[in-house]
């Protein structure tokens, strides 16, 4: 469809089925072509010497004449239009523009270019189109500038975009409800045969089935992929599932990972004896050593290159900028898993990397409630992790998104009070006579901390630790915790600790966790939300008493 002769004018649709009053009346009267907020199912827009009028999915638009709906054009000025879309909008586009879209919106609108010579006009086109529209964010201050084609020019920071992305701005589905409903079904039904048919032959879209989607996950994936500045985000059920379902589908038979010494211990598991059955081979080198980096692609045939920034347990960083270079020189993709980092902290999209994981179970959902994982990026790679998790079938459950949606809606609350947290203890303990070593991104002595402050904007709530000990003495310092619950995991509401001696490597010898840095008075602590006062006190009065 040709739109030459017209000027496009983007207006982002929520889909809610209330017009909001703040988004309606007269345009001020322009030189140029004024980008249009968002509107509602129900919208009643003023616009100088242009009808406004859509309904359907064709290129089409109605009331393309002086009298649409009506309503009769008048120059700068014409009384209250409609717009609406019928119930099922969304399901008849492509799959690939809901998907693109959903963030921003399904449709544009482009409308003829106004005039200051015009005086009235008689007949207006009017084209609705539907648009793939590329997300990709820019690193800003920590925060994604989505601007005026996302959001709008005064919505720029995180905190705003977690809260309203999916939902107020994007949402796929029509609802006056400020919350997203959770969508409780196993399968999408047809209406009649001819509906299927147009389904199965790419006339309309659906989800089909549960495993395929679900509009409730839909919004928590448009969230995650506002943050990170991404085309396209899938949620799974565990940040496990996303890690290994990527693995598998992004690396062929016979290709070669690169991946770090320091990281969480059953994605090393798989990458070392689940692949190999694959025709998968592996190098393993450490986070720093560019150098070996360097090596593997000039002498293997490296496909990917898979690392935490930071680390998983000892806070290790990555250079996102330089590794990108390295590897995209060579056709190899790079993946950062930036659980620790969180999407607030961290943009690693936006530094280079191809391809950005979550444990969404983490500081995404922060309430130590729910199990999820995310993998973000431009849509022709993450089409091909989805693909492979249609098959796999390790599907997030609409209850389990609806938990994701609203932990992310105070996820900036959350990040924030942990940095804090997280910073002062780690001064706190490293400056204390019971406490051999300290890693945290945000201390100076972290042989990182530079490139931490170059490419993060926050350090996390995650603090690891060496205490001046043995295993026993390490755990007596543990169970002198009275806030701090002794579990695994990290990110959330309250704070966790666990020796990773016992927690997670228990089934090794003294030896062989030492190969891994895993020493028996290691400390991993998450601080959580709780006051900085009491945890300090807390931490103070258990090594009073080792």
């Amino acid at each position: 469809m040709s739109i030459s002769t017209h000027t496009m004018t983007r207006l982002h649709p929520s889909f809610e089925s209330r017009p909001d009053p703040d988004f309606s009346g007269r345009f001020p009267k322009p030189d140029i072509p004024t980008p249009a907020k968002y509107f509602s199912g129900k919208f009643s827009h003023q616009s100088s010497g242009a009808t406004y009028a859509a309904y359907g999915t064709t290129p089409k638009a109605y009331g393309t004449t002086s009298k649409a709906y009506g309503t009769t054009s008048r120059a700068y000025g014409m009384s209250s239009l409609m717009l609406r879309f019928p119930p099922n909008f969304v399901r008849q586009l492509s799959t690939k523009a809901r998907r693109n879209c959903s963030n921003i919106g399904v449709a544009q609108i482009v409308a003829a270019s106004w005039s200051d010579k015009v005086k009235a006009v008689d007949a207006v086109a009017v084209e609705v189109v539907v648009v793939e529209e590329e997300r990709r964010g820019v690193c800003g201050g920590g925060n994604v500038e989505l601007g005026g084609d996302k959001f709008g020019d005064f919505i720029r920071h995180d905190g705003t975009v977690a809260i309203h992305a999916g939902e107020r701005v994007g949402r796929a589905i029509e609802s006056d409800a400020i919350t997203t409903p959770v969508f409780n079904t196993s399968a999408y039904f047809f209406k009649k045969t001819s509906d299927l048919i147009d389904f199965k032959e790419k006339r309309s879209t659906s989800f089909e089935y549960g495993r395929y989607g679900n509009y409730t996950t839909q919004a928590a994936e448009e969230k995650i992929s506002a943050l990170e500045g991404a085309e396209s985000t899938v949620l799974m059920a565990s940040g496990m599932c996303a890690s290994t379902v990527l693995l598998m589908a992004l690396v062929p038979a016979g290709g070669h990972i690169v991946t770090t010494t320091d990281c969480y211990r059953r994605t090393r598991m798989f990458i070392e004896t689940m692949l190999p059955k694959m025709g998968i081979s592996a190098s393993v080198i450490d986070p720093a050593d560019v150098e070996a980096l360097k090596l593997a692609l000039d002498t293997k045939n490296v496909s990917l290159f898979f690392t935490e920034s930071p680390t998983n347990p000892f806070l290790r960083c990555v250079d996102i900028e330089l590794v990108s270079k390295l590897c995209r020189k060579k056709g190899a993709l790079v993946v950062v898993d930036g659980t620790f980092a969180t999407p607030l902290n961290q943009k690693a999209l936006a530094l280079g990397a191809d391809i950005i994981v979550h444990s969404a179970t983490k500081y995404i959902a922060g309430h130590n409630d729910v199990l999820g994982g995310c993998v973000s990026g431009p849509e022709k790679l993450v089409s091909v992790v989805r693909n492979l998790h249609h098959i796999l079938g390790g599907t997030l459950n609409p209850n389990a998104a609806y938990l994701i949606i609203r932990g992310m809606k105070t996820m900036h609350l959350r990040v924030q009070q942990q940095n804090s947290t997280g910073i002062r203890m780690a001064e706190l303990l490293e400056a204390h006579p019971k406490i051999k070593r300290v890693y945290y991104p945000g201390l100076k002595s972290h042989p990182e901390h530079q490139l931490a402050m170059k490419q993060m904007t926050g350090f996390g709530g995650v603090v690891s630790f060496e205490v001046d000990g043995d295993l026993m003495t390490t755990a007596k310092l543990i169970d002198a915790l009275k806030i701090a619950y002794i579990a695994p995991s990290f990110g959330g509401c309250e704070s966790i600790v666990d020796q990773p001696a016992i927690m997670s490597y228990w089934d090794l010898s003294q030896s062989e966790r030492a190969k891994y840095g895993i020493l028996d008075n290691l400390v991993r602590f998450s601080f959580g939300v709780e006051d900085f006062g009491d945890l300090k006190a807390d931490i103070l009065q258990a090594l009073d008493a080792i």
